[in-house]
């Protein structure tokens, strides 16, 4: 395709005329290549980094190709992760926003099932989920996919990582083998032709290029020795004075000694690898992305779903185990046309990694000199925000409006003082400048919200 507009494409009128109010007006890479596809009705191996637009590309398929007045299952995606469950069935619900009765449902684990199934059989246009809970709900079959008409395979590659692959055969077991089958992945490692070999239909294999333009991603690459990589990491963050860094690392051990390291010296950073229960990952990721912490260190399987805006860095504590995971990896900062910087430390027992990802990338791996820290820095700045925890959230009927209003009433606190709120079934996390923490908790406790008393605490 030369013309890049969604209006070439033959879309539903109610999806083209809600795309400008969402920042849509032409189309990314990988759906300008992806959707005619789709809407074909050709199953698809989608390859493209992070921040591609991929989730727009197949929503605007689904809710083309959706009956709204068959309220049975006619698409299901696929997600690793509960946060990428979420991100996509908000996704899906603003693009659907204009047309009636759509009605997205997701089913995840580490919530309730019994008011899933209730869900389920009130009827759903397109269920999103993890794995392991689709099909606890298809085991005690409170859910039938016998209408499905089309499945997502969303970071296929990271769902074959956790370990879903006999999960994902037993869906595919109860599902029509007359449906269109939709593969996205970071990466396409063997294990993806494996299952696609299997379960897809004459896949047309796509492929945006990943190897981002100096312009909008600035790469660096410092040689240091082992044993002084913690105090060179410090230094460049020093250097930089970033607000948001996302810093990775090869192993579970290596990300919290990072991390804690990172806090000694003074450093907002938080922690976030495989041993995290799903509270504390939550909560991590929160902390994260409402400017309450500056880094956040994580492994790569960790790190999967996070999508953060305005990342200003991201940093390879230890080089990648592969050019598409280096790729992967840069590619969570400088989108939206946005310019961000990437940083890889690399030691001597890394050369032949080094030399993969220098082949790979087409380009020498200059080893940088590092930059002079300025004598005026003494120690790193504070962040911006704290968060505050509510004990309640959506099932205490919670908006974020109500948040606000209990914060800013009567004008001791304004509203630009008052950051990111996120809304969880049973919490609320909401982020305050860190000068008006203690009156902000004062008046949260000593105020109701709903008309209603609630516990609230600072999270440090």
């Amino acid at each position: 395709m030369t013309n890049r507009d969604f209006s070439s494409l033959a879309l539903d009128s109610e999806l083209l005329s809600n795309l400008p109010s969402l920042g849509y007006e032409y189309m990314t890479p990988i759906q300008e290549q992806s959707l005619p596809h789709i809407l074909a009705g050709n199953d698809i191996i989608a390859q493209g980094k992070t921040g591609s637009g991929k989730t727009a590309a197949f929503g605007l398929g689904l809710l083309t190709k959706l009956d709204k007045s068959n309220f049975h299952v006619q698409s299901l995606v696929l997600c690793p992760t509960r946060e990428l469950t979420d991100q996509v069935a908000n996704e899906l619900r603003r693009l659907a926003r204009t047309i009636p009765n759509v009605k997205v449902l997701t089913l995840c684990g580490g919530l309730p099932f019994g008011p899933q199934a209730e869900s389920i059989a009130s009827g759903a246009h397109i269920i999103i989920g993890t794995p392991g809970r689709v099909e606890d709900h298809l085991r005690k079959r409170t859910l039938n996919l016998g209408t499905l008409k089309i499945i997502v395979l969303d970071e296929a590659d990271r769902m074959l990582d956790m370990g879903f692959q006999e999960t994902l055969d037993t869906i595919i077991e109860q599902i029509p083998k007359q449906r269109q089958t939709l593969l996205f992945s970071a990466t396409f490692p063997s294990n993806i032709k494996s299952i696609a070999k299997r379960i897809m239909n004459n896949p047309v294999k796509l492929h945006v290029e990943s190897v981002h333009d100096n312009i909008t991603i600035k790469q660096h690459f410092y040689k240091v020795r082992d044993a002084n990589k913690v105090a060179v990491l410090c230094k460049l963050i020093l250097q930089s004075d970033f607000e948001s860094v996302l810093i990775f690392c090869n192993t579970r051990l290596e990300t919290q000694r990072v991390a804690d390291e990172l806090s000694t010296a003074g450093f907002s950073a938080l922690a976030l690898h495989g041993d995290f229960d799903q509270r504390d990952r939550t909560q991590t990721l929160v902390r994260f992305s409402n400017r309450s912490a500056q880094i956040l260190v994580a492994t790569d399987v960790a790190a999967r779903g996070i999508d953060i805006d305005s990342l200003d860095a991201v940093i390879n504590f230890q080089i990648a185990t592969s050019p598409d995971m280096h790729v992967h990896r840069i590619g969570r900062t400088g989108r939206a046309g946005q310019t961000g910087i990437a940083i890889t430390l690399f030691s001597e027992k890394d050369a032949y990694k080094a030399v993969i990802l220098q082949e790979s990338l087409g380009r020498d791996l200059v080893n940088e000199p590092l930059p002079a820290l300025p004598e005026l820095i003494t120690s790193p700045s504070k962040a911006t925000m704290t968060t505050l925890l509510i004990s309640a959230g959506k099932r205490q009927k919670i908006r974020p409006g109500d948040v606000l209003g209990a914060l800013t009433g009567e004008s001791e606190i304004t509203g630009s003082q008052v950051g990111k709120i996120d809304i969880f079934n049973n919490r609320t996390y909401v982020a305050i400048n860190r000068e008006i923490v203690k009156l902000a908790i004062k008046k949260l406790a000593d105020g109701k919200i709903k008309g209603r008393h609630f516990r609230v605490r600072a999270i440090y």
